[in-house]
């Protein structure tokens, strides 16, 4: 087994040790996990690195360091199949650099949550499983946490009917607002609304009524 080989298992064993769902389970992820600590073949695990990086960043890296070349219209498959459960379990931040950056802003970027970056930095020492068991005892603790800080970003949308929703930051989420509250109340007054979506959450409002 080769250093690339080498390191792609240990990532995967991480991936299972941290628990995440099968559909995680898998090379993609795996390389999602390497570069978010900058970890190349040659590399200890005690040197790992905490970058910033971006969704086609990952993508080139995997090419470059493990030859792993991906498709660019699988970037959203990167993003919504791995990136994500990363962030809803706190395993990962978004955006830490700038919270309020939009969902489809290119600039987006992640990083690895500094508690597990510790705990990962300590794999393959006898520290690592019980660092492991102290993060993952805290694990649903931080996710909270930080659903809670990303929730401060959300632009709120009063509906007529007194619901309120919330879509993604950006300038396309507020123009929907004021599209909503004032633009609709003044030019379409009785006019139903069925459906509000964002570049976040493509089904954030349907009126299944209508």
């Amino acid at each position: 087994m080769n250093n690339q080989e080498q390191k792609l298992k240990q990532a995967y064993d991480i991936l299972v040790d941290l628990g995440l769902p099968r559909q995680q389970l898998n090379e993609r992820t795996a390389l999602c996990l390497l570069c978010l600590l900058n970890m190349t073949p040659d590399k200890e695990w005690s040197d790992s690195t905490n970058p910033l990086v971006g969704i086609t960043p990952i993508m080139d890296w995997s090419r470059e360091h493990y030859e792993k070349n991906y498709a660019p219209n699988t970037r959203e498959t990167f993003r919504r199949q791995s990136m994500h459960q990363f962030i809803e379990a706190g395993f990962c931040l978004y955006n830490p650099d700038k919270p309020d950056r939009p969902v489809n802003s290119p600039k987006a970027v992640y990083q690895i949550e500094p508690n597990l970056f510790q705990v990962l930095r300590a794999y393959g020492t006898t520290d690592y499983p019980r660092l492991l068991k102290a993060f993952l005892n805290e694990r649903q603790t931080l996710a909270k946490k930080y659903a809670r800080e990303r929730d401060m970003y959300m632009i709120p949308v009063k509906l007529k009917d007194g619901k309120e929703i919330k879509l993604s930051a950006g300038e396309h989420s507020e123009l929907i607002k004021n599209i909503v509250e004032d633009f609709a109340s003044r030019f379409a007054p009785g006019g139903e609304l069925v459906y509000v979506g964002d570049t976040g959450d493509k089904h954030g409002y349907f009126d299944t009524f209508f």
